[in-house]
């Protein structure tokens, strides 16, 4: 980006909540790629899914501490959806600084799903829960990631601004959003307690299962699909 045109945009998303987003992203494509044990990158699969528990530990703090539009409180607005559903089944949505009323259902739904994922796959590995019922959680979640994406791009496209280059710098532009000011961003105190939730998410995850973060070599079940967190 030039310098006339960062100064005709204005700061909406973090770098902390930027460098979640796609983090998560990475950790949840190693896990699908990893997920079946011909795989070449197998072994890392359940560090794969273990990272994505400490991204959604630091995800959950920070939707509390976070800056301006990463905060739950500034996007979560149910009393919202029903304006923001009928004007996008018109084709004319509004824009949002932040996340949109129905983006905020994706996002909430995406942590949790996310979540379930992980914690089946835990289970799995711990010989409590059935892989079938990991894989089908494992594929919703794929469902969703699908539908979150095409969201994206369509509200891309009746909006006229590009939200994904959004995700990735930041921010977005002046002119589409006359008036409105550069989001506050987080403080140190912020800054130390998403370190804290990683680091004391990252030594749970240990406790739990001391080879969590360490690349594991997997052994073939007949050719079947291995378990996915």
């Amino acid at each position: 980006m030039t310098n006339s045109e960062y100064t005709r945009t204005f700061k909406v998303w973090d770098t902390p909540l930027r460098l979640f987003h796609w983090l998560l992203v990475l950790a949840i494509s190693i896990a699908f790629l990893s997920s079946d044990d011909d795989s070449p990158i197998a072994s890392w699969h359940m560090v794969a899914g273990w990272s994505a528990a400490a991204l959604l530990a630091f995800r959950l703090i920070w939707g509390f501490v976070g800056g301006e539009h990463a905060r739950f409180v500034n996007f979560i607005r149910p009393t919202a959806i029903a304006t923001h559903a009928r004007d996008l089944l018109a084709g004319h949505p509004r824009r949002s600084v932040g996340h949109n009323p129905l983006g905020a259902i994706a996002v909430v739904a995406l942590i949790g799903l996310t979540g379930i994922v992980i914690w089946s796959g835990s289970s799995v590995a711990a010989g409590g829960m059935d892989k079938d019922l990991h894989e089908a959680l494992a594929y919703s979640l794929l469902a969703l990631i699908g539908l979150h994406v095409g969201a994206v791009l369509l509200m891309s496209l009746l909006t006229g601004e590009n939200l994904v280059r959004a995700m990735i710098s930041g921010r977005k532009k002046n002119s589409l959003y006359p008036n409105v000011r550069e989001a506050r961003g987080p403080g140190l105190f912020a800054a130390l307690l998403g370190a804290a939730a990683i680091v004391l998410a990252i030594i749970a995850i240990v406790m739990v299962d001391p080879t969590a973060f360490a690349p594991q070599q997997r052994h073939s079940h007949h050719g079947s699909h291995e378990e996915r967190d």
